[in-house]
């Protein structure tokens, strides 16, 4: 979906369209959730502060969000995306892989399938969507985000050399600003110059996710499209009201986020080896870091002591701390799927 909070909150006040608005809270440590088109021409997107992009665009609209009414419409494009196939994969409330091989209404083009899903969620939810239609994730998801807003892309499986040769490294899937920072200083600036370089390169300089760099390059991406998921990990973060460094400050608002993450592992009956901190600093720059223990991790006083551990390497005197977060990931029954190399099928990608 296109701008999915901020459109529906336009869909649902037509006073609201045509204007910039950001969803989220307009205090001064408030966040964007989601910026309208109108807004994201200022330089506005997701997860910025709400100070600057009220610095950004002055006329800036601020809605607080109604998750209950996203969640109620994802909900209804998900009963659209059922009367071609069950097999989805939600990423999040407003994007999904759908794997349509083989689909109920027995239509031949993937292509075919998303024109008629883009123009139902248009006409039954006066809402608009854009869809990347190729041979597997990673060049559905790229293609997805091609031609949007209202974008329609297909990338052919005699295309897909070609066309990741010219793309950005910043837009391969799983490349952030930092990783393409990094690329950037070993010479890394689109596909061409990635398939250069050498798995054993890759994972020197990136780890297991150098695989996954080598891969993309070449247009490989064996991952099937899976409708049931394991949960593989629980957390939660505290934003703080002003940004704090004093040791006794931080070590406090380190045992409420505990405890908090503590109830939400008790409620999901959730248990995991690895305890992962979250910081992000007054400038918005962000670390983590996780450790892992031999003893399943469900109770405060498992979780605490190695929470304290972790902030230990962390300087934040000279670093204010804005939020703080604690996960917990790597669940003992956690299934590993083995690729399957003769993987074709075809993907559709609806996003925001």
């Amino acid at each position: 979906m296109d701008a999915f909070y901020a459109s529906v909150e336009q869909r649902d006040n037509p006073s609201l369209k045509g204007k910039p608005i950001a969803v989220g809270h307009a205090n001064k440590r408030g966040v964007v959730a989601a910026a309208s088109y109108e807004a994201r021409k200022y330089g506005i997107h997701s997860a910025m502060s709400s100070v600057r992009a009220k610095k950004l665009c002055p006329e800036l609209i601020f809605i607080e969000g109604h998750m209950n009414v996203y969640k109620k419409v994802s909900a209804q494009i998900h009963e659209i995306f059922h009367d071609y196939t069950d097999s989805i994969e939600p990423l999040s409330l407003d994007e999904a892989f759908l794997d349509v091989t083989d689909n109920k209404k027995n239509i031949k083009l993937a292509v075919d399938i998303a024109k008629e899903i883009k123009s139902r969620i248009r006409n039954e939810l006066n809402l608009i969507a854009s869809a990347g239609v190729s041979y597997n994730k990673f060049l559905a998801k790229v293609a997805s985000d091609f031609r949007k807003p209202d974008g329609l892309c297909t990338i052919h499986p005699d295309q897909a050399s070609r066309f990741i040769a010219s793309l950005p490294i910043e837009s391969f899937w799983g490349v952030g600003p930092i990783t393409a920072k990094r690329m950037h200083s070993l010479g890394i600036y689109n596909g061409e110059s990635l398939r250069k370089c050498s798995r054993e390169m890759l994972i020197r300089q990136f780890g297991k996710y150098g695989n996954i760099y080598y891969d993309f390059a070449r247009g490989i991406d064996n991952r099937p499209v899976e409708t049931m998921h394991i949960r593989k990990s629980i957390g939660c973060e505290h934003t703080m009201e002003k940004d704090i460094s004093l040791k006794s400050s931080v070590i406090i608002e380190l045992y409420h986020v505990a405890c908090e993450l503590v109830e939400r592992l008790k409620r999901k009956n959730f248990q995991g080896h690895t305890l992962t901190i979250k910081v992000k600093f007054h400038d918005f720059t962000q670390i983590t870091r996780s450790i892992s223990s031999n003893n399943q991790l469900n109770t405060l006083k498992d979780i605490l002591p190695l929470a304290k551990q972790l902030l230990k390497d962390i300087d934040y005197n000279q670093h204010p701390i804005r939020l703080l977060g604690l996960s917990v990931s790597n669940p003992k029954e956690e299934i590993i799927a083995i690729p399957d190399s003769k993987w074709v099928q075809l993907k559709l990608n609806f996003q925001d």
